[in-house]
């Protein structure tokens, strides 16, 4: 019998259809899976005997006939930052290693209530404010390609889990790459969706205008389908051909000082794009890399404590009791000098930003899309692939020189201040072995087309082999 843990979503969900894979067995092979990779840390926390119960009674459900929604059966992974019932809720940080939610996050309910069951809950970089998911207090997610290096974060343990074939897909989020920037250096495929289309609440915030729920599976179908339970309606993905499908490519800013590496692989996929009949149009978004960074700061810096703050409210943990308690290096600085400290935004700044910065640069998006007739941009995920652990895991510096954050994360920041859905799909990998990925952004509003767009675009370049154990 092929081993299911090798299976997607789709092919899963087939195959417990058709009888020849039950739940039971399914989770059973993942969990023993996980058991073999955990040195990956991927998971805070993983309860097999509750999985095995829901499992069991998956099956049982089948048996008798029960109506089954759309994802009966299927195991999936969320990231603890994201409220289920009964689980825990770390976000990462000391301060809620005790906080369990009475109430599932209404993007989780949508999914559990499709016939889906809770894994395990994964690791990530600390209140979900960094790249590297190196968490001072759960310990470092590890690369499954290389355990040496950083899987990327926010959402390091989800991806990395998923890499692994420890799960088909789970729930994240993504406030500035989170979803996206881990399924690149992971080597699958992360979806953000266009920001409002997945339900918000249960989940602990860094900013209610650029959070959002996202997906992380080993295809586009495969987040896809999930995107058909998590939106606002389902739709057929009405499949797209490359010829004729117009790529943007925003050299000023997306291209810019990438590692040779991911030049190269991304250079080629251009060249095969173009042989394969899509045309792509050379042109920049005026004005975007200083808009960015300026804006999504504002943005995040001033709503994140009053965020968090409302989210605790109630819990009987307070948002004084969450900073003290923080692990990591670069969250307490953060907190200390751009959030709390004297590089806050101010009121007046926030409300510049919001009302007049944001929507500005959501026109020259829109303007940029129209002007070219352009089906997405396209563009490398992250400008090189994942470097090693640190010896300090909070630690926020690649080398003495390179900003691990914001080189991480310059590329998939935009999206997120402007509402484009962004969908990151594997590129290859480095002569290294590591996986690079190439990302779309859309017009906003425009899912299923990007996600059409980009099934397209994974059919000519492929998906990656699994790590090695």
């Amino acid at each position: 019998m092929t081993d299911p843990t090798t299976f997607g979503v789709r092919a899963t969900l087939a195959a417990l259809a058709a009888g020849s894979l039950t739940s039971l067995e399914l989770t059973g092979a993942l969990l023993a899976r996980a058991a073999t990779w955990a040195d990956l840390n991927a998971f805070v926390a993983l309860d097999p005997e509750r999985a095995l119960a829901a499992a069991a009674a998956a099956d049982a459900a089948r048996r008798d006939g029960t109506a089954l929604g759309a994802l009966h059966g299927l195991p999936l992974l969320i990231k603890d930052n994201i409220d289920v019932a009964g689980w825990p809720t770390t976000a990462g940080t000391p301060g809620l290693r005790g906080y369990r939610p009475a109430s599932t996050a209404p993007a989780a309910h949508k999914l559990l209530a499709a016939g889906a069951f809770v894994l395990g809950k994964n690791t990530l970089h600390e209140l979900a404010h960094g790249i590297t998911s190196n968490n001072a207090a759960f310990g470092a997610v590890r690369n499954p390609y290389d355990r040496t290096r950083i899987p990327g974060g926010s959402s390091g343990g989800t991806a990395a889990a998923i890499a692994a074939r420890l799960a088909s897909a789970g729930l994240a989020t993504d406030t500035g790459g989170s979803v996206r920037i881990p399924a690149a250096l992971c080597g699958i495929v992360g979806f953000r969706p266009t920001t409002g289309r997945y339900p918000a609440g249960g989940i602990v915030p860094i900013s209610h205008t650029r959070d959002s729920a996202g997906t992380l599976a080993r295809s586009v179908p495969d987040v896809a389908l999930l995107d058909e339970v998590l939106g606002p309606r389902a739709a057929t993905l009405v499949p797209r051909e490359l010829a004729g499908l117009r790529l943007g490519v925003p050299r000023a800013l997306y291209y810019r000082e990438l590692d040779p590496e991911v030049e190269r692989l991304v250079s080629e996929a251009l060249e095969r794009l173009a042989r394969a009949g899509a045309t792509l149009i050379e042109a920049d978004v005026p004005g975007l890399e200083q808009a960015s960074a300026t804006l999504a700061g504002v943005i995040s810096d001033y709503e994140f404590p009053r965020d968090l703050a409302r989210f605790l409210a109630g819990s009987g943990i307070t948002l004084d009791e969450v900073i003290a308690s923080l692990a990591g290096p670069d969250l307490r600085a953060t907190f200390a000098h751009e959030v709390r400290g004297p590089a806050a935004p101010s009121l007046a700044a926030y409300r510049e930003a919001l009302e007049v910065g944001r929507p500005a640069m959501q026109a020259a998006f829109a303007q940029h899309f129209a002007g070219h007739a352009l089906d997405a941009l396209v563009f490398p995920t992250t400008s090189r692939a994942a470097h090693t652990i640190e010896a300090d895991p909070g630690e926020a510096r690649a080398s003495a020189d390179a900003d691990t954050f914001l080189t991480y994360l310059r590329n998939a920041r935009p999206a997120t201040v402007a509402a484009l859905p962004a969908l990151s799909l594997p590129l290859g990998r480095t002569r290294l072995g590591l996986p690079v990925g190439l990302e779309l952004n859309g017009p906003t509003g425009r899912d299923r087309e990007l996600l059409a767009a980009g099934a397209a675009v994974e059919a000519l370049i492929g998906s990656l082999p699994p790590p090695a154990r």
